[in-house]
């Protein structure tokens, strides 16, 4: 089972605390997922169309609970998917048309409405109930092992935008893109798909997020650390690579004898131990050395050795 049909089914199982929420909840799902037919004569029929099992029980429990209405439900098989897909469908009855101009699909002479219902998602519980019916109907995230990535289906630019100003009411940042005509909500990083999860109430999925995104903050942590201590010994490696080539050109011109007993014992200990660091040098002097004390022996001789050479 992909995340994305793991949270709907948690968000499936939430009961809208109050009617009014149910009904902005219903609003959202036949607003991404229905499709109105019209017959003539003032007649319609209602299709909405979903993957997800529990999604569709929950449509039809909505249909039935907030306006009595018939359902029919069709299960098909999809061969190419290897899933199910359910069709319901709400025949012509003398509710449906009250029932859809209540949720804001339509007016009172049956003409489709094209923007979010502003009457069912004054209250700050409806309007998370909206939000959830939307993820319901057309949502999608990742699963937090990959890249975090969240979007919203709309069905129309004006739509995406009043998604956006919905969210951003519970302080989570959307964006708006386009792609082939159709429009897409989208949230970036991981901090503001937490926040959506949790403002629908999907805290199991929440948690597994978090635990990821904890972990793959501590992975990142220690890949930094090793890095920059690996560029770190390189950086030693280098560094010592050129001192000991530079007390070598002193021994061939002159002999090591022939410097000061401090850069002296500093040469030596350098040939001797190639791979320390200057502090590690320091601590091999007799007596010990401060890194400041060796590292200017060093480049004294590091002088010397060009002075030699040109």
């Amino acid at each position: 089972m992909s995340f994305t049909a793991e949270v709907k089914e948690e968000l499936a199982r939430i009961e809208a605390s109050k009617p009014c929420c149910a009904r902005a909840e219903l609003s959202a799902l036949i607003r991404v997922e229905g499709t109105l037919h019209f017959t003539g004569g003032g007649h319609m029929r209602l299709e909405i169309a979903t993957e997800t099992a529990p999604v569709a029980r929950k449509i039809i429990k909505l249909l039935h609970s907030a306006y009595q209405l018939e359902t029919e439900l069709t299960v098909r098989r999809s061969v190419l998917h290897r899933s199910n897909n359910y069709l319901i469908t709400v025949v012509n009855q003398p509710a449906l048309h009250p029932a859809l101009a209540d949720m804001g699909i339509v007016d009172a002479s049956f003409a489709p409405l094209y923007e979010l219902p502003r009457g069912l998602i004054k209250k700050d519980c409806c309007a998370i109930a909206y939000l959830r019916g939307v993820f319901l109907g057309g949502g999608f995230v990742a699963d937090p092992h990959g890249d975090f990535h969240f979007e919203l289906t709309a069905e129309s630019e004006p739509i995406a935008n009043d998604l956006v100003t919905l969210m951003a009411r519970f302080g989570i940042n959307a964006r708006v893109t386009s792609r082939r005509g159709s429009y897409t909500v989208y949230l970036k990083g991981a901090e503001p798909i937490v926040d959506f999860l949790a403002l629908v109430g999907a805290h199991r999925a929440l948690l597994r997020a978090e635990d990821v995104r904890i972990i793959k903050e501590m992975r990142n942590d220690v890949n930094r650390l090793v890095n920059a201590e690996t560029a770190n010994l390189q950086k030693t490696a280098t560094a010592a690579a050129g001192q000991v080539e530079a007390v070598r050109s002193i021994e061939r011109a002159r002999g090591l004898d022939s410097l000061p007993p401090a850069l002296r014992e500093i040469a030596s200990l350098r040939l001797e131990h190639p791979e320390v660091s200057l502090r590690e040098l320091g601590e091999l002097a007799d007596p010990p050395l401060t890194k400041s004390a060796v590292y200017h022996r060093i480049r004294r001789l590091e002088e010397l050795a060009k002075e030699l050479y040109g």
